[in-house]
Parts: C-alpha cells; structure tokens; sequence
C-alpha cells in the first residue's frame, strides 16, 4: 500500500518534488509542517514551517525521501485533503485541496467548515 492509501491527508507529485526541493537545501533532518489555526479572512488558515522536531502523535507523509508532518488536532480539519504545489503565472504556491472547507478565501490559504 501506498501512504495515499492508508492516511487521511496525501501529497501530490507537484508538491512531493517541490517540498523536497526546498528541504534538500536545508540542515539534515529538516521537515515541513503543515498546520491549520485560527485566523485569516475565512476562519481558519494553514501554516508551512519548516522543523527539525516532531511530536509522538503527528502524522507523517513521505514527499520523495523528505516528511511532512501534521499534528493531530490539523489532521481532522485536513481529513481527505491533498496538498499540492501550483506554478502559476500569478505565482506559485502550496495548495491544499480539502473536501472538508465550505469557503474559501481568493488567495487558498484561508477556509471555512
């Protein structure tokens, strides 16, 4: 089975080459978390930051040899999502697409439920 078969939240190709992009260029052990919290013009809002720690409960995803983290409480808001990458002319940006969010902001980095 692959990780898109047995968790809640996948990584597309377009992000999994474009997350490992990014950490191959930091310290070794470096990972991404992803994260939703409170705020932003729709309610709620994801959150990127690249760690070194991860907690004994985060859910972890596999992006071409690289993890992606996402802590418990975000992994039930995020259920059925899938982070992907877009590189547009507008610029380029993480996306997640959740079938959870009934709204969502013009930028994509706020939603509601």
């Amino acid at each position: 089975m692959t990780v898109a078969e047995t968790t809640p939240v996948t990584v597309s190709p377009r992000a999994a080459n474009r997350i490992a992009a990014i950490l191959a260029k930091e310290p070794e052990g470096a990972m991404l978390r992803v994260a939703v919290e409170g705020g932003g013009c729709s309610g709620f809002q994801y959150k990127f930051d690249i760690v070194r720690d991860r907690d004994e409960d985060d859910l972890v995803l596999d992006a071409n040899g690289y993890a992606v983290l996402i802590d418990s409480v975000s992994v039930d808001y995020m259920a059925g999502s899938e982070i992907d990458f877009s590189d547009e002319l507008i610029g380029a940006a993480f996306k997640i697409n959740n079938p959870n969010a009934t709204a969502n902001c013009g930028c994509g980095t706020s939603f509601s439920l």
